[in-house]
């Protein structure tokens, strides 16, 4: 005996509707903090940060929820210490490691994550956040974009979050880790857009690119 089951996909993105709510629409700003070095691809760490602040700015005004997400550690004890074959190197940190950028920095109005994985959900009280205050959709950016942006875009997706990927306001440590996401991974759990499209939400105009 064979059995049919009718399988309904999800929605094809309509690029005549609105790309969000910003009432309902929350930023989560991943790792951008003191830590960050120059080895990224295929957008450097101070253009992700110019992008990233002018989203953030653009919440701001408009009253929508910004989390911004850091990793930190009086000693790293409470870090994983797993066997891998390809760990990450080692990092010589200086005082203000884990301090959000300051062309980003931190307002009363904004929600601070403290995460000691790549995701901004486990372990956090994020979900919680955000669900309270009754956000259906996630704008992601920050780096990088094939660990803590895209693990938590994976968990975003698991628990029925929208998403929508600030692509130019991320980036990953190489171009390949980078393009793999954007073009297998983000695509089949939200929606890809720069941020010219997403600030274009709030009636902001474009940025000049950073110098």
């Amino acid at each position: 005996m064979t059995t049919t089951v009718q399988f309904s996909a999800p929605t094809p993105a309509d690029p005549a509707e609105p790309l969000f709510d910003p009432s309902t629409t929350a930023i989560v700003v991943i790792d951008l903090q003191g830590w960050l070095g120059n080895n990224y691809a295929p957008y450097t760490a101070k253009e992700v940060i110019g992008r990233s602040a002018q989203l953030v700015q653009a919440f701001r005004r408009a009253g929508s929820f910004v989390a911004l997400v850091r990793v930190t550690s009086s000693d790293f004890g409470d870090l994983p210490r797993p066997r891998l074959d390809h760990p990450l190197p080692p990092m010589t940190l200086t005082d203000g490691w884990d301090e959000i950028v300051p062309e980003i920095g931190v307002t009363a109005t904004d929600h601070l994550v403290t995460k000691k994985q790549w995701s901004a959900f486990y372990g956090t009280d994020l979900d919680l956040q955000l669900r309270r205050r009754g956000i259906k959709t996630i704008v992601l950016c920050g780096i990088a974009s094939g660990l803590g942006v895209d693990t938590t875009a994976r968990e975003a997706f698991q628990l029925g979050y929208e998403l929508v990927f600030a692509i130019d306001a991320m980036t990953g440590f190489s171009e390949a880790e980078h393009a793999h996401v954007r073009d297998v991974i983000f695509p089949r759990i939200g929606r890809i857009r720069e941020t010219q499209a997403i600030a274009a939400v709030f009636g902001d105009a474009p940025a000049a690119p950073p110098a």
